[in-house]
């Protein structure tokens, strides 16, 4: 196990004086390029923002930068080597921001946050920027005039993603949608998908902003890539509230997931902690707030759809006809790329966990229409699957889930606590959780009869 420290540079004469200690391996991590352009994306960001009216706040842009450094410490840092128990790495952050008093008095909160988001244990240091970039994000004109856009949301070429887009549109919203890409399966998804959105709603105003980052493979030496990429809602989130504070106004940041993924309840004994995303989670959602409040923001972040399952969403999307047609651009897989050494293009794998959940949304909110969608398994049912064997073990800790509740259907309330606190969720709303687990897993029930799966 090795400990590493990402280090944030403003160009080439900004040499910060970091003490390092010996177990420590330091990174510097250029965030401006030789033309003295904000790098990774970041300045390309800037324009398309100021050309769409749009001016984020210093402390806005300051939330983007940091956000670069977590992607980059989540992504180029593999757990198997630098971690002692194969998952939890220690990852300490030093970044000028435009105020770094503001932003100490945060660090704390943001460490607890990456630390419940990522399973790995964060630090974070602040340093004022150099002076040449203490103001870095674009004037705003005397005479503005306030950009058109009544909403925000997360748009990320998933289902639940397509649906929030489209129901906001149908109620007459004006939306802004805010992508991030870092490989082509995913940005391919989200420029299709809102593309079929512009050419239906071809008279509206709504836009939207794409923001690419990866970093090479090598930024760390000697030290290989992650591919699990927990931190990413990190940059999700935070590119959309860097865009919110420049609206001029109070906004809310919609992030569209249903409840069951949102929750995200433990399977079995081996999809406890880290092992399962919590990129909407309550506890986590709550401490977004608490930042935004934090760091003077006018805005928030909410999910509609927290107390939905996702064939929930399926079924009272606002424009089922549009959604049917669009279900096979959206992109759900956790590999969609894995089909490759068969000789088959980005697809649906069919039995991740992301593929059964969408697969049983779809079976139960489509109703009499099929699934559009293009999976390497297109039956589960055809043979017995192998649960030592990637097609058969998501299959089993769904069925054991299944089984589970179906003997105790109180068990709900138990499990919607394990995957995190829920201090934050009203009294109310527990039973309103328990109940989207249940029926969440009542539709991939549905999905999985008749389906078998034995070891070897």
């Amino acid at each position: 196990m090795r400990r590493h420290v990402i280090v944030g540079h403003f160009g080439p004469l900004d040499r910060p004086k970091v003490p390092v200690a010996a177990d420590e391996v330091v990174t510097r991590l250029d965030l401006v390029t030789s033309e003295e352009l904000l790098d990774h994306g970041v300045g390309h960001a800037l324009e398309d923002l100021e050309e769409l009216g749009i001016f984020p706040s210093e402390i806005g842009l300051d939330l983007l930068v940091l956000a670069t450094l977590v992607h980059a410490a989540d992504t180029r840092i593999a757990r198997a080597t630098e971690s002692q128990d194969t998952w939890t790495r220690e990852l300490r952050l030093v970044l000028p921001v435009s105020d770094p008093v503001l932003w100490t008095g945060a660090s704390s909160l943001l460490e607890r946050m990456l630390d419940f988001l990522t399973g790995d244990r964060w630090t974070i240091w602040f340093r004022p920027r150099p002076r040449d970039f203490a103001s870095a994000v674009p004037t705003r004109p005397g005479r503005f005039i306030t950009p058109p856009f009544d909403g925000l949301a997360l748009f990320s070429g998933g289902l639940d993603s397509l649906i929030g887009a489209i129901n906001m549109l149908e109620a007459g919203g004006t939306p802004l949608l805010v992508s991030h890409a870092g490989e082509g399966a995913t940005s391919d998804a989200q420029s299709t998908c809102f593309e079929a959105l512009e050419a239906h709603y071809e008279h509206r105003a709504f836009a939207r902003l794409r923001v690419w980052m990866n970093f090479p493979e090598d930024l760390v030496r000697d030290v290989a890539v992650e591919r699990t990429t927990r931190g990413r809602s990190f940059l999700f989130f935070a590119v959309g509230v860097f865009v919110g504070t420049g609206l001029g106004r109070t906004f809310t940041l919609c992030a569209p997931e249903n409840g069951l993924i949102a929750i995200n309840v433990p399977l079995d004994l081996l999809r406890l902690g880290a092992l399962s995303t919590r990129t909407t989670h309550p506890f986590y959602m709550a401490r977004w707030n608490e930042l935004i409040a934090i760091l003077g923001i006018p805005g928030s972040v909410m999910n509609p759809y927290w107390d939905k399952t996702k064939g929930e969403m399926v079924a009272s999307c606002a424009n089922p006809a549009l959604l049917t047609r669009l279900v096979p651009s959206t992109l759900s897989c956790s590999s969609p790329t894995k089909g490759r050494w068969q000789g088959r293009g980005v697809e649906h794998c069919g039995y991740c966990l992301p593929c059964l959940i969408r697969r049983a949304a779809l079976k139960g909110g489509l109703k009499s229409r099929a699934d559009p969608t293009t999976y390497t398994v297109p039956n589960l049912a055809a043979q017995v699957l192998d649960t030592l064997g990637s097609a058969g073990q998501q299959v089993r800790s769904l069925q054991f889930a299944i089984e589970r509740l179906r003997t105790n259907p109180d068990l709900a309330r138990l499990l919607i606590h394990k995957p995190g606190p829920l201090s934050d969720v009203p009294p109310a709303n527990i039973d309103a959780l328990a109940g989207v687990c249940r029926r969440g897993m009542d539709e991939v029930a549905a999905l999985l009869l008749g389906v078998r799966t034995r070891p070897g």
